[in-house]
C-alpha cells in the first residue's frame, strides 16, 4: 500500500488496521469448531456433577398415610429427581388404585441454600406464590407463603403443603 501525499496518515492506519482484524478473524474461524467443542464438553460433564445437596434429597417421599396404605389409607407421594447440578424435578401423585388421585403436581425447584439447622431448601413457584421444599433427616416438608395456593393441586380440600417420610424402599403407586 501506497501513501499519496493526498491521503491523510489516520486514513491508512484505519485501513491498514481493518485488514488486520479481518484476517485475524479469518484465521480464528478455522478453530472455532475445536473451541466449542471443548466448551460444549466442559458444560456437559458439569451438568452431569450434581451437588451433595441435589444428592441428598433424591428419591421419593410419602406422607403418613402410605404406611397403612393396604389397610385403604389415602396417601400423597412426592418423587424428587435430580435436573441439573442445583435443580430438581418434583413429582407429587397421590394414591389412584381405590379411588381418583387426590393430588398431582409437576414443578421444578431451584436450590437456595443449606445448613445445619434448615437441612437443604429448594424454591419453586405455584399459583403466584413462593413455595418451599425443606429436607432434613429424612423427611421433606413442603410449604409456601400462601398455604392455599396449594390446595389447587388437589381435590376435596386436600393440599400439598406438609410433612412426607422419605422412603427406603421403591415407592408403590397402587
Amino acid at each position: 500500500m501506497t501513501l499519496h501525499t493526498s491521503q491523510k496518515p489516520y486514513s491508512s492506519i484505519a485501513i491498514l488496521s481493518a485488514l488486520i482484524i479481518s484476517s485475524a478473524s479469518l484465521v480464528g474461524c478455522n478453530n472455532t469448531s475445536s473451541a466449542t467443542n471443548t466448551v460444549a464438553t466442559a458444560s456437559t460433564s458439569t451438568v452431569a456433577a450434581l451437588s451433595p445437596a441435589v444428592q441428598t434429597v433424591v428419591g421419593d417421599y410419602a406422607s403418613e398415610g402410605y404406611a397403612k396404605r393396604a389397610q385403604g389409607n389415602d396417601w400423597v407421594a412426592v418423587m424428587i429427581s435430580a435436573n441439573g447440578s442445583e435443580q430438581i424435578n418434583i413429582k407429587v401423585r397421590a394414591r389412584s388404585d381405590v379411588k381418583k388421585p387426590t393430588c398431582t403436581f409437576d414443578g421444578q425447584a431451584k436450590l437456595m441454600g443449606q445448613d445445619q439447622a434448615h437441612g437443604v431448601i429448594f424454591e419453586t413457584r405455584a399459583n403466584d406464590s413462593k413455595v418451599f421444599l425443606q429436607f432434613q433427616n429424612g423427611k421433606l416438608t413442603i410449604d409456601s407463603d400462601d398455604k392455599y395456593a396449594l390446595n389447587y393441586y388437589c381435590s376435596g380440600g386436600a393440599s400439598i403443603v406438609g410433612e412426607y417420610q422419605k422412603l427406603k424402599t421403591n415407592l408403590e403407586l397402587s
